[in-house]
Order: structure tokens, then sequence, then C-alpha cells
């Protein structure tokens, strides 16, 4: 029998079956000639060579190699769009002992992600980044990319990209060059056999680098597209090796492999159970926040112009119930200007862990002017309740199927000198008119959260006021219909 020698074989860091699709499990869905392919079998090779597949974690992008994890039989996380450095952070930080690598195209990379993989680098993460650099934007149609090359069309640069209009191509090498954390960068292509030759041992050293603990190593690959550039295959490479190759010239930009120290290890996390006392949450053997006993659903929405205390009186109710030992949550949305700006936010607070920090549907509203009262209304529960400020409701904006209040807060605030804690006057009113919590909890989120003790007086005085304001009204204590919802 005739003995043979296996030369080229599938890497055994690939699955045997690529199950993206039912049909035609034995190839990838890219395009004949992509460069991804390649680039997937030339790291696969390197996992298999280390022999360490059991332990990488390959971060997938967005984009044409977004389905990588289909294809690599090793730990798989996909990242948002840009995002994969950070996620690769997060990975190596928390899981060592990983080797981690992060494989990105260049709109993901070079646009949305620039800011990632600058700090990433910056920091001298110990992962090692894959940068496929094919010049166009493939998965979306063909926009024109951060790195295409001057004069070519796409479908946004019709005329060809100009640098006075569209800028320069973008050198992702050379601008990670001026860091001083990266330990290797090296850009290599796959215009050829020779080419792709080369660049399977420069991915392999990338790659062996973290698994010597030397740190941060870049490289980047100038890989054909085909479909887009709208060439065959052999033209696709001849592409990369005359015009991509002179815009980004195959290069070892920095090689500290030889001069460079193992990282050292970081620190060990805190355990679990120390977190409550890193974090202020508890006192001795108590802690700060007790146990809630009796139920709540509070879903609130405060409401008004910059400068009126939106935020804050927010902030204060979160505040107060964590201190009443319920979970809470707080979300700010505002505009750009610092007054007279909309502004709002959702609060919840609740018996049950919250699912969302959104208040879509809310149970209480807080209105500090009229064009908040009108936006929210409508979307406050039959059955809650709505505290307005102003002497009277709008006529058209009264509804019978929700407890209604209506004063001017921030001229009662006035009053007390600075109508700036209306706000506060309004917090009272609330909590006289439902019960929802107790004074002492609101009085202990200002003492907390104003450290100013003239203005921690006047909130004082402004939380009493609204509390008497409501009572001469010689209303029911209720609340209890939104307890328990």
């Amino acid at each position: 029998m005739a003995s043979f020698t296996v030369t080229h074989e599938k890497p055994s860091s690939f699955y045997d079956r690529f199950e993206r699709k039912a049909e035609l499990q034995h190839q990838t869905h890219y395009c004949p000639g992509c460069g991804h392919g390649i680039a997937h079998k030339l790291l696969a090779r390197a996992l298999d060579d280390l022999g360490i597949a059991d332990r990488t974690v390959l971060v997938g992008p967005v984009g044409c190699s977004a389905f990588a994890y289909y294809y690599f039989d090793v730990g798989n996380i996909s990242a948002a769009h840009g995002r994969a450095p950070a996620v690769a952070t997060a990975v190596k930080r928390s899981r060592p002992e990983s080797i981690v690598v992060a494989y990105q195209g260049d709109g993901d990379l070079a646009a949305i992600g620039t800011a990632e993989i600058l700090h990433a680098a910056n920091r001298g993460e110990p992962i090692t980044v894959v940068f496929v650099n094919n010049g166009i934007y493939g998965m979306t149609g063909g926009q024109m990319a951060p790195t295409t090359p001057l004069g070519r069309k796409t479908t946004t640069s019709p005329f060809g990209r100009q640098a006075e209009t569209e800028g320069y191509p973008l050198h992702v090498c050379e601008l990670l060059n001026t860091l001083d954390a990266p330990v290797f960068i090296e850009r290599v292509s796959l215009g050829s056999t020779k080419h792709i030759m080369a660049a399977a041992k420069v991915l392999r050293r990338a790659v062996e680098n973290q698994v010597k603990g030397l740190g941060f190593s870049f490289v980047e690959i100038l890989s054909p597209c085909p479909t887009i550039w709208k060439f065959q295959p052999v033209e696709a490479q001849r592409f990369v090796r005359e015009q991509m190759a002179k815009t980004f010239p195959i290069a070892n930009l920095r090689d500290r492999t030889g001069e460079a120290l193992a990282s050292p290890a970081r620190p060990a996390p805190p355990a679990v159970e120390d977190i409550p006392g890193i974090l202020g949450l508890v006192q001795g053997d108590e802690s700060v926040r007790p146990r809630a006993e009796r139920p709540l659903d509070l879903r609130i929405k405060v409401a008004g112009s910059g400068g009126q205390g939106v935020l804050m009186l927010g902030y204060v109710l979160a505040e107060a119930g964590m201190e009443a030992g319920y979970e809470v949550s707080w979300l700010p949305s505002y505009g750009p200007e610092m007054r007279s700006g909309t502004s709002h936010c959702h609060v919840n607070l609740s018996s049950d862990p919250i699912s969302s920090p959104l208040v879509s549907r809310p149970n209480v509203l807080l209105a500090l002017n009229e064009p908040s009262l009108r936006k929210f209304l409508p979307a406050v529960e039959p059955g809650g309740i709505v505290l307005y400020n102003a002497e009277t409701l709008p006529e058209d904006c009264d509804r019978k199927d929700l407890r209604m209040i209506a004063r001017h807060f921030s001229g009662l605030a006035d009053g007390l000198g600075d109508q700036k804690v209306g706000n506060i006057v309004m917090l009272g009113a609330l909590l006289e008119a439902t019960g929802l919590l107790e004074p002492e909890q609101v009085a202990g989120a200002l003492q907390i959260l104003v450290k100013n003790k003239k203005y921690l007086d006047l909130d004082l005085l402004a939380l009493a006021l609204g509390r008497e304001e409501v009572r001469q009204e010689l209303l029911p204590a209720g609340g209890d219909d939104l307890r328990g919802v």
C-alpha cells in the first residue's frame, strides 16, 4: 500500500462542520477569493501549532467576519461594533490564563472602534489583535472605509476618494507605533502565496507573544475583497499587492519581544462577599441598607427644564429608596443646555429586581413645567399620581383616572428665599400624599447628597413645607394603590 504525507488539512482549531447553514457545511460563507477565509486558516494553524485552542477566546467583530464563531472551535464572544478590544480587555483581565484574540475589519476597528483600539494599545493590554484591512466596507454595500486608498471609487466616494474632502487613508499601524506600550506591530499581506506564507509566521509570532505574556501585539493583514471591489479573485490579489501595499507598506514597525518582560500578574479580584464592604454598603457586621418589608413597585418620571433640579429630585428619590431597602435605578436624560433645556429622569423603586432602568409607563409623574406635563401625562398608568408645578391644571390635562395635585411649588420655595428648592417642596408633597417613603429616609438621603449645610437646612425646610401644604388639604394618606403593583 502506497504511503502518503499530508501537507495541507483543515486545522483542528476549526469545527469539523460549519453549521451556520443547513447546506454546504464543509465551507465558510465568505465570497470566493475573500481574504477572511485565508486569515482564519492562518490563525487556526497558529493556535494548533502552539497547542492553545482549548484556552483561546476569540472576540469577533461586526462585519463580514461576524460569523467567525461558526468556524473556530475555541471560546467565542461577539462584540458590539468596534468594541472588540474593550471586550478582549475584560476577558483577559478576568481570565488572565486565557489567550485572547480580537479579530476585526477596517470599518470595525478603524472607524467606530478607533477609541477602543487606541486605548487598549496605549494601556499595553496583553492581547493579540488581528486587523483585516481590505480598504472598503464589505458587508454593508461598499462604502468608503477609513483605509480606502486615495482615488478609489466607492458608493460614498463616487468620484474617487479625495484628500481635501474625504481625508487621507488611516494608517493604523503607524498610528499605534506612536504609543509607548505596544510590544509588536507588523503589517502583512495576502497578495500572493509568498506573502501568505510570511503572514502565517507573523500571526503565529503575535499569538506566541501573548503565550509568553509579553504584552500588546498587533497584526494588520492587507486582504482582497473581490466582490465589493468588483475584481476577479486573481485581480483582487494583484490589487492588494500593487495598490493596497503602495498605500500601506508591508513592514514590521515594532518588535520589542527580545527586550520585553512578561507582564506582571494583576492583583486578584476581591471576593464577592467582600464587595459590599469595599463599596461602603456595610458597617461592621450590619448592612447599611436594610431589606424593605412592604412590597413596592414605583415607576417615576421626573421632568422639567434645566435648572429646576429635575435630576437632583430623582437622585434623592433613588437614594431614599436605597436607604429604605428597595431595589432602585436612576437614569437621567437631558439636553446640552445648562439652563432652559429639557430634562427628565427615570426612577424605579421596587421590592423586586428591576429589569430595566427605563420608565415607559410611570405610575408617578412629577412635572415641573407644562411642556413636561403634556409630554408625559398620556403614559401615566390609571390609578397613578401626578404632581404639577402650577396653581391649576390645564383644562385638557385633567385625567379623572389619576390623582392629580397642582401647586406652585417653585412659588412656595420662593417664600423660603430660594425658588430653586421647589423640587424638594414637590418631593415633600409627594411623601405626604402617598406615604411611600418615610420622611426620615428622604432627610437621610439629603444629608448624603447635599454637603453644604446652608442648602441642606434649606432643603429640609422645603421638604417640611411640601408635606404641610398637602396635609392642609386633609387628603387621605393613600398610596396603597402604588404598592405591590
